[in-house]
């Protein structure tokens, strides 16, 4: 199988020197299979502002890798939005993650001008015009918080009429998710590409903690698997890479337009996935 289809990885910005120099480290050895992006998330509430743009500026600078920031609505004003897609744009910056974001505990649904990631989207064309390819998120499985599937499929469909140039999914483990996904929100006349984001398997009982609180469903056979391996590391990342590897390589010959690995800040979980499928750098 070639790399006929783009690969990007996404990081989260680090709390001390330490792990971002050790966060570089793994974005310098990522550079070298060419991936088409790096993505840089934004803490809830955009609690996290200030070192996602210092790590973008710095993946874009000096690792030499296209930088997509995370930018989301909930809690910034329009002029703190503004002031930050200028920079961006001044920096060269040419991709934006949008998101409506996740509240900080405490923080109200009023805060911010902005509510739904669909008028951050109008609002970044409003301002920047075709400056920026505008990524939005997708939810295979329906978002946590939304009140039903087809709701989350309009939502969706809200999203990308406002502009969005394509979108990266919420990890899963059910190939058919996916599909059965766009399927359905083609039906309602969106074209954009849809990217699988894809979660490596290396820590079950984190990996349990992450997809019960967004609502990513482990599969009971792929569960029961992890369980029996216990504390036995070696089985359950072995396990992981193999399960993933087979849902990549389902995914890319059912037409999926690339794939999005959420590292977690790690190289080895999603390059094994790579090499596995034999994509060329």
């Amino acid at each position: 199988m070639s790399q006929d289809r783009p690969l990007s990885f996404e990081f989260f910005p680090t709390k001390t020197d330490a792990g971002h120099e050790k966060l570089m480290g793994v974005a310098r050895q990522l550079a070298a299979y060419k991936p088409d992006f790096f993505s840089c998330t934004y803490g809830a509430g955009g609690s996290t502002r200030d070192r996602t743009l210092n790590t973008v500026l710095q993946l874009e600078n000096e690792v030499n890798v296209p930088a997509a920031p995370h930018l989301s609505c909930v809690g910034d004003s329009k002029q703190d939005l503004r002031g930050l897609l200028d920079q961006y744009k001044a920096a060269g910056i040419k991709r934006i993650v949008a998101l409506r974001g996740d509240l900080p505990s405490g923080m109200g649904m009023s805060s911010g001008e902005l509510r739904h990631a669909n008028d951050l989207v109008a609002f970044i064309r409003a301002e920047t015009g075709d400056h920026f390819h505008i990524e939005v998120a997708a939810y295979p499985e329906m978002h946590p918080q939304a009140r039903n599937f087809e709701d989350d499929l309009v939502n969706f469909a809200r999203k990308a009429n406002a502009g969005a140039s394509s979108a990266i999914t919420q990890y899963f483990f059910n190939a058919d998710s996916y599909f059965y996904f766009v399927e359905r929100v083609q039906k309602l006349g969106v074209n954009i590409p849809i990217v699988p984001g894809i979660m490596p398997i290396t820590n079950y009982s984190k990996l349990a903690r992450f997809s019960d609180a967004c609502g990513a469903e482990i599969p009971r056979w792929v569960r029961k698997q992890l369980e029996a391996y216990g504390d036995d590391v070696k089985s359950i990342q072995a396990f992981g890479e193999e399960v993933i590897t087979q849902m990549c390589e389902r995914l890319l010959q059912g037409g999926a337009p690339g794939l999005h690995f959420y590292t977690l800040n790690q190289a080895e979980p999603s390059l094994a996935v790579w090499n596995n499928l034999k994509l060329s750098s």
